[in-house]
């Protein structure tokens, strides 16, 4: 008997335990006499959820708010379309970037997908409407001044049928973060860019680096010093042109290693010294 009172004196509980700020002492007087008085005030409960004051509706629709960018989120799943990827491939001068690049779109476009290619339309070394390697190798290009411009020279629906994108001296063109990013996140594409990372000063050459971090990978390649032989990270420029964008080839750039690409720098820095002095002898001689 006395264990049978014991229990009965902790089954009933006071109201003021379970009586939330505001609620009513009736709707939350639970007297846990049997588990079928238990199982019966449940069932009120689920009968009855208005009687629940609204703080205690966790997940309350009226209380979510939307994520800023809830609108583009769910287009792009209305859509059933799968995010897209960038691949970045960087490295010097002479380093064999495009011609990777090439070997990347034609195994794409072997594989069934739907292929383009751009360049920049400043670069005419070799064709205006072909990528071409140092090597001789080409394929045919589209030659762009902005890549914002890609589906409108395609057109939408030619467009939104293509899969993979390339795009070959990437470090030309100015607006090529907004573009992977959104060809990328938004569009579903796979986009290959493939450029320098840096100029013959070893400083950032365009949005090349900028595009890194929401890349799916980065390819580092180098070339052979054409001093010694070595592995060659560097570009160095062989004239006295200062401009950053300056479009040549092996007459202007040549790929070096660290050790040569410092000695060349102090190199052309005493050649300039000079010819400067000789020039200033030179006029006032005049």
């Amino acid at each position: 008997m006395l264990k049978i009172s014991k229990m009965k004196s902790l089954l009933t509980l006071s109201p003021s335990l379970f009586k939330p700020p505001g609620a009513t002492t009736s709707h939350f007087a639970l007297c846990f006499h049997s588990q079928r008085s238990i199982f019966h005030r449940k069932i009120q409960l689920l009968k009855n959820p208005i009687s629940l004051p609204k703080h205690f509706v966790v997940n309350s629709l009226a209380n979510y708010s939307k994520p800023s960018n809830f609108s583009q989120s769910r287009d792009f799943c209305s859509e059933g379309r799968a995010p897209g990827e960038i691949h970045v491939i960087v490295g010097p001068m002479f380093a064999g970037k495009t011609t990777t690049l090439l070997k990347r779109m034609k195994s794409e476009s072997s594989n069934g997908r739907n292929v383009a290619i751009i360049k920049s339309n400043t670069d005419t070394r070799y064709e205006l409407d072909s990528i071409v390697t140092h090597d001789g190798e080409k394929l045919p290009c589209l030659p762009l001044a902005v890549l914002s411009s890609l589906r409108e020279k395609l057109g939408a629906d030619a467009y939104e049928k293509l899969e993979v994108i390339g795009i070959d001296e990437a470090q030309f063109f100015e607006d090529l973060y907004d573009f992977c990013s959104k060809a990328a996140d938004h569009d579903g594409k796979t986009v290959i860019v493939a450029g320098l990372d840096g100029d013959y000063l070893r400083r950032s050459f365009g949005q090349v680096l900028d595009i890194i971090p929401i890349a799916d990978s980065v390819t580092k390649l180098t070339a052979r010093c054409e001093v010694c032989g070595n592995r060659a990270v560097f570009t160095l420029r062989k004239t006295d042109e200062t401009k950053t964008k300056l479009i040549a080839g092996a007459e202007v750039y040549m790929p070096v290693c660290r050790k040569h690409y410092m000695s060349g720098q102090v190199a052309k820095e005493a050649t300039r010294a000079v010819l400067d002095s000789q020039n200033a002898q030179f006029t006032s001689v005049i």
